[in-house]
């Protein structure tokens, strides 16, 4: 056989699970490079961002003995099942409400180590957590910070950091989780923090050490994505007015949105029942697809349609969507805006 026949695969294609892991940890650093550099943060990657609150909440509150974790009533299930799966005393106060709160952490023993976990944006409602004071009750009560931006990187902030950043509160967490999905349109979740929690997790995790990294392809995509919008704000500014149009648009043909001060657009809708026929017409009728959103992840008699528009959807496509739910709120004789329903959120 000819030597060069022999000569052993270029290097350039041994990517290996470090290659891999070195990539991802370069491209997420790059989201938020001027946090970087001010906290040194440090970024693990994981498989999704349910798999990165999973074992990272679990894995840190483990690592903390007997840790303590106050969750926000309203934290999505990926966070849920993470305190779960801590195994640890868990307490929940009620969503948004840091009274309650500083009422939990007053109760606790000082010494005792505390970690507080919240969204910046929680997806069913569409409200923002108050990072700033929630950052006032763990300084004074000696408590850590793990934040979930999944709803919000890459759509908040000058730099697309999400809501810590456009709310200046980044310097004041401990831990930020969050996705290459949604607004960077790719697969993966991470967890940045200090060096040495990041190193704590990495050494622990099992849904980290046990599972394959992701692929070369993907973590190329992100990387572009994660650059472009970095530096790009015509996506976050067309995605807010975009939000504002359909809000004021379905208003205006007296459907019941209820309120959101972001991009997530709630319908109401109140019937399980219905809220899936709702969405089973919109595709069949109108070859529109929106999720129904029923209990558990929402409350009973609060079910609803969730909107989340995109930079893409023009005047048109909004119209028509308009024209789409109020054929189907007739033909399902649904009501129209409610007062109660406004009134109660």
């Amino acid at each position: 056989m000819p030597d060069r026949v022999r000569k052993p695969p270029r290097q350039t294609f041994q990517i290996g699970e470090d290659a891999v892991a070195a990539l991802m940890a370069k491209l997420v650093q790059g989201a938020v490079e001027k946090d970087v550099v001010v906290h040194d943060a440090w970024f693990l990657r994981c498989t999704s961002g349910y798999v990165s609150n999973e074992t990272g909440i679990s894995t840190i509150a483990k690592l903390l003995p007997n840790c303590l974790l106050l969750s926000d009533a309203l934290n999505h299930n990926s966070m849920i099942e993470g305190v779960r799966k801590a195994g640890t005393e868990k307490q929940i106060w009620r969503h948004n409400d840091t009274d309650h709160l500083e009422q939990l952490l007053r109760a606790a023993d000082p010494d005792r180590p505390k970690l507080i976990l919240c969204e910046s944006l929680y997806s069913m409602d569409g409200d923002v957590a108050p990072l700033h004071r929630i950052c006032d009750l763990a300084e004074r009560y000696g408590a850590l910070t793990y934040v979930d931006e999944v709803h919000a990187v890459g759509m908040y902030g000058p730099h697309g950091g999400g809501i810590a950043e456009r709310d200046g509160a980044v310097a004041r967490i401990d831990i930020l989780e969050g996705t290459l999905a949604k607004a960077f349109g790719c697969l993966g979740g991470y967890v940045a923090a200090n060096a040495n929690l990041i190193d704590a997790v990495r050494s622990y995790a099992p849904g980290f050490i046990f599972t394959t990294a992701l692929p070369p392809a993907i973590c190329a995509a992100a990387t572009a994505a994660i650059r472009h919008l970095k530096t790009s704000q015509w996506e976050r500014d067309r995605h807010q007015d975009r939000a504002a149009r359909l809000k004021s648009v379905l208003h205006a043909a007296r459907l019941p949105v209820m309120p959101s001060e972001t991009h997530i657009v709630p319908v109401h809708v109140g019937d399980p029942e219905k809220c899936k026929m709702a969405s089973d017409l919109l595709l069949s009728d109108h070859g529109v697809y929106i999720q129904p959103i029923n209990y558990p992840t929402v409350p009973r008699g609060l079910e609803r349609l969730r909107i989340t528009p995109s930079p893409y959807h023009d005047d048109g496509l909004i119209d028509r969507l308009a024209e789409a739910l109020v054929d189907v709120w007739d033909q399902l004789k649904l009501p129209r805006q409610s007062p109660q329903i406004l009134a109660a959120e």
